[in-house]
């Protein structure tokens, strides 16, 4: 998962980030509405953490924002203790849930991913495609019921070309998802074709149908109509 930390408590949203990123996620800052709006405009997101009190706004410009440009990443509302209006405003503008502070690390992990699979997965851990079976929870994949040998970062690659299926996905796009916005400023992104290029051999070991093709000149499809 790659979540956007929009929270201008920089501890605060440290703390976060280090925390997700010991869960393996890519984890983005932006400690006001501008930064915020600026890497909605250039990158996509899974997930958005979003606090409501921002230096130059509120984080309900960030929701109009969000909803004007349909953006379809899910939002968790960062409010504080008290503020009920918050909440309810909130929701009513296209968040998908709310915690409180103070929280738990542990408590906004659950709530991420439990946003994820309602946005991403239609509630499932499981995600399965013809012989392609995806769980979320432990990171495994299996081909044809037989436990494929991947690494993480080929497993979170498998995952974005099936989520995404039958959608061209450029290199650019590929690399700033599965490690991060700085990527934007690589020269090039051999290493992308290179994580490409071994999962789809391990897939065609496993007897599995590469679905992975590429798209000259732009990038790569998961195209569901090979068998």
């Amino acid at each position: 998962m790659k979540v956007l930390i929009v929270e201008d408590n920089k501890e605060l949203a440290s703390g976060i980030s280090d925390y997700l990123n010991g869960e393996k996620y890519i984890s983005e800052l932006a400690y006001d509405v501008e930064t915020a709006r600026e890497k909605l405009s250039l990158f996509t997101y899974d997930c958005i953490l979003l606090d409501i009190m921002l230096p130059d706004g509120n984080g309900m410009e960030l929701l109009n924002f969000i909803r004007q440009e349909n953006i379809s990443s899910g939002v968790l509302i960062i409010s504080a203790k008290d503020a009920l209006d918050d909440k309810v405003n909130g929701l009513e503008r296209g968040a998908d849930d709310y915690v409180t502070k103070p929280f738990h690390l542990p408590e906004l992990h659950a709530r991420l991913r439990a946003i994820y699979r309602r946005k991403k997965l239609d509630g499932n851990n499981l995600v399965v495609f013809n012989e392609i079976e995806l769980n979320t929870d432990t990171m495994e994949a299996l081909i044809n019921n037989s436990l494929l040998d991947v690494t993480r970062k080929e497993f979170d690659l498998l995952l974005y070309f099936v989520v995404n299926k039958n959608r061209v996905l450029s290199r650019q796009a590929i690399a700033a998802h599965l490690w991060g916005d700085y990527t934007d400023n690589l020269a090039n992104f051999d290493f992308v074709y290179q994580h490409v290029k071994n999962l789809r051999k391990k897939i065609s070991a496993a007897e599995g149908v590469d679905y992975i093709e590429t798209v000259y000149g732009l990038g790569y499809k998961f195209n569901t109509s090979k068998t």
